[in-house]
């Protein structure tokens, strides 16, 4: 079974129920209907039945629960729950009535209600659109002040000696350009996470940069060694019981050769599955060169950090793309 099927399995097993907003997208509605026939998760699906039939004629709309919000009984709820959350940042009552009829709005507001499990968007919207409703309403969890985002890389077969769990997270490729050493800190600690509870292995988290141990400095110019630096000890104090190591050129981090060589005595070096990037230069560009030149299949952007389960869904995604991210998203659940 690959890991994207055992993913599958323990969603279906949790039976967590997962709103998608966008009922106008004809990807998504064939999505929700192939999740509901896999058991994958229970579907809310924003939308009405005309519409999913227009874009979708062919789809079965059987065990899918369609909300909309111009005619939902609890849109009017939900605008209440928005004006409390909204109301410091100058939001009057009306304006919070209409923007809870905002499909992406109104999806975060099931979620913060507790209506739904968790929440996922942005086949055809983008990822401000998706993310702006999540940061407004759901917030983040606590003791984490970061949203990030993360990619679960797939091994194409386990034979690979540096990566003998066939799996590894890359973070933050999606969200964060270039975060702060405080925000490094929280894009490890909750990329572990993701590592244990969706990727299913124990994290051996790198912190990587240019340099290993001081052997490359750029204190003259962007610094951002000594951030990497910072970071590592940061997340060491957030999470004592983390195996996690830095800062790390990506060698030293994967090859035991090169590790023992130049970080002699870490637990990490040569071993680690969970990458932190020092920015989203750096994590965009290894997640590709991974997928397109060595084969990884990349599941994601996951997104991170938020109170409650929210992912954003790439607008050039597939339905195959919008099945597995719903799976990871019910496994972000609690």
């Amino acid at each position: 079974m690959s890991l994207l099927d055992e993913i599958k399995a323990k969603a279906a097993a949790r039976k967590k129920t997962i709103v998608l907003c966008e009922g106008e997208d004809k990807r998504v509605v064939e999505a929700a209907a192939q999740i509901t026939k896999e058991g994958i998760a229970k579907i809310v699906l924003i939308g009405n039945e005309a519409e999913c039939k227009k874009v979708a004629p062919h789809v079965d709309l059987s065990g899918i629960t369609l909300i909309d919000p111009l005619t939902s009984d609890k849109t009017e709820k939900y605008a209440e729950i928005l004006y409390e959350a909204r109301k410091a940042k100058g939001m009057t009552e009306e304006q919070a009535h209409e923007q809870a009829k905002d499909r992406t709005m109104f999806g975060a507001l099931m979620l913060k209600a507790g209506d739904v499990d968790g929440y996922v968007s942005g086949a055809c919207h983008s990822t401000a659109n998706t993310l702006r409703p999540g940061l407004q309403v759901v917030k983040t969890a606590p003791g984490i002040k970061t949203v990030s985002s993360c990619f679960i890389m797939i091994a194409p077969n386990k034979n690979n000696p540096y990566n003998p769990d066939g799996v590894a997270v890359f973070a933050d490729c999606a969200i964060n350009i270039e975060p702060t050493a405080e925000q490094l800190a929280d894009i490890a600690v909750v990329s572990a996470k993701t590592a244990k509870d969706i990727a299913g292995i124990e994290p051996r988290v790198a912190m990587l940069s240019f340099s290993t141990k001081g052997s490359g400095n750029d204190d003259k110019f962007t610094q951002s060694v000594p951030k990497v630096q910072q970071a590592t000890a940061l997340a060491k104090a957030a999470a004592p019981e983390l195996a996690l190591d830095g800062e790390f050129q990506f060698d030293a981090a994967v090859a035991p050769e090169v590790g023992q060589l130049k970080a002699p005595g870490s637990k990490v070096a040569g071993y680690a599955n969970v990458f932190v990037f020092p920015n989203i230069n750096a994590g965009n560009i290894g997640y590709k060169i991974a997928q397109r030149f060595g084969g990884y299949m990349a599941i994601g952007p996951v997104c991170q950090g938020f109170a409650k389960p929210l992912n954003d869904l790439s607008r050039g995604c597939n339905v195959e793309d919008i099945v597995a991210t719903v799976a990871v998203t019910a496994l972000q659940a609690e």
